[in-house]
C-alpha cells in the first residue's frame, strides 16, 4: 500500500460523518451475511498485526474472528512478544511491522504511541483503545443505536461516571453523529476539556453536570463504564466512595424516555456503576452492543483494506 494513501483510525474525525453512516450501514449488512452463514472473504491472504499492552477479551476475539471469517489471518503480540515492550523505538517498531502485514491494531495505554506507530506505518493502524480514546467501541455502540431505534442524530445521550476515554470518544461521537450529550461526573473527573471545546466549537451540545438524575432526564440513550479503568485499580476504594451516587439504576432510568436503551462496554461491575437490575432488564442492549464489536469492526477493516466504494 503506497504509503500516502492508507487511511488510519485514531479517533472517530478519522472518518467523516457521511463515511461513518455508511460504515455503520455496512455493519449491518455484515452482520446479516454472517449470521446466514454466508462465506464472504474480502480479506483473503490479508494478516492482522495485533499489538496488546493492555489486556482485553472483546477486542482480541472480534478482530481475530473478523479476520478469519473475512478470509484473513491475525498475529497477537502482547508487549511480552515484542522488541516494542522491550524498549524498541516506537518508529522502528512501525517501520517493520507495517512491512509484514496488511494492517496494524494497537490497544494500549498513552495515545501518543498509537500516533506516533501511525505517522510511520505503511499500513493502515487502528486504535484499538488508548487512555484518551475508544473509537472501535463506538462504532458498536452506534451501530447498536441504528438497528434498534433508528437514527441517533438528534437525540439526547447520557454519560454517567468518569470522564473517561469512552467519554472522550462519546464527545467525538456526538459531534459526528449530531446528537446532545450530557456527562454527570463527580469534581474532579471530568473530560479533557479541550476535547470538549472541539466538539462544542463546532456546534456540538455537550452538557457538563454534577446531577446524574438531571442528566438524565429525557434522555434517549443512557451509558456508563467502570469507575477505575485498566492502570487505576490502586484508586479503586477511593473511586467507590466518590462515585457512589452515579450508579446506573432503576430510580436514574426512569428518568431518562420510555424508550431509551441502556449500554456498557463491558466488563461491567454489578453494583457499583450500574445495578443489576438495569444490566440484565428490558433496556439493556449491552450483549447486542457486544458482538457488534464483531461486525462493525469487520466494516472498518474492509472499508480501510479494501476499495473505499463498499
Amino acid at each position: 500500500m503506497n504509503i500516502k494513501n492508507r487511511r488510519h483510525f485514531l479517533t472517530l474525525k478519522d472518518l467523516s460523518s457521511t463515511e461513518l453512516e455508511k460504515l455503520l450501514q455496512r455493519s449491518i449488512e455484515l452482520k446479516k451475511i454472517q449470521h446466514s452463514g454466508e462465506i464472504y472473504e474480502p480479506l483473503k491472504n490479508k494478516v492482522l498485526g495485533m499489538i496488546f499492552e493492555k489486556s482485553s477479551t472483546r477486542t482480541r476475539v472480534s478482530f481475530e474472528a473478523g479476520m478469519a471469517q473475512f478470509g484473513g489471518s491475525a498475529i497477537f503480540l502482547s508487549s511480552h512478544d515484542t522488541q516494542l515492550g522491550r524498549g524498541e523505538p516506537v518508529e522502528d517498531s512501525a517501520r517493520v511491522l507495517s512491512s509484514m502485514v496488511d494492517a496494524v491494531m494497537i490497544r494500549t495505554f498513552e495515545h501518543n504511541k498509537v500516533e506516533r506507530f501511525a505517522e510511520y506505518s505503511s499500513v493502515p493502524v487502528i486504535n484499538a483503545l488508548t487512555d484518551d480514546y475508544h473509537p472501535c467501541q463506538l462504532l458498536a455502540d452506534m451501530q447498536t443505536y441504528l438497528e434498534h431505534r433508528g437514527s441517533i442524530q438528534g437525540k439526547i445521550v447520557t454519560w454517567i461516571g468518569d470522564g473517561n476515554n469512552m467519554c472522550h470518544s462519546y464527545i467525538n461521537a456526538a459531534q459526528q453523529f449530531g446528537f446532545t450529550l450530557n456527562i454527570a461526573t463527580p469534581d474532579g473527573f471530568e473530560p479533557d476539556s479541550e476535547i470538549i471545546n472541539s466538539a462544542q466549537n463546532s456546534g456540538t451540545t455537550i452538557n457538563l453536570m454534577r446531577d446524574p438524575l438531571e442528566a438524565t432526564t429525557g434522555s434517549d440513550l443512557v451509558v456508563t463504564d467502570v469507575w477505575a479503568s485498566m492502570g487505576q485499580e490502586d484508586e479503586s476504594a477511593q473511586r467507590l466512595k466518590l462515585f457512589s451516587n452515579y450508579q446506573v439504576n432503576s430510580k436514574l432510568m426512569q428518568q431518562a424516555n420510555s424508550e431509551a436503551l441502556f449500554m456498557h462496554c463491558l466488563p461491567a461491575h454489578r453494583g457499583e456503576e450500574v445495578s443489576s437490575s438495569v444490566i440484565d432488564g428490558d433496556q439493556s442492549v449491552v450483549w447486542n452492543e457486544a458482538e457488534n464489536r464483531l461486525h462493525a469492526q469487520k466494516a472498518l477493516l474492509e472499508l480501510l483494506l479494501t476499495s473505499t466504494d463498499k
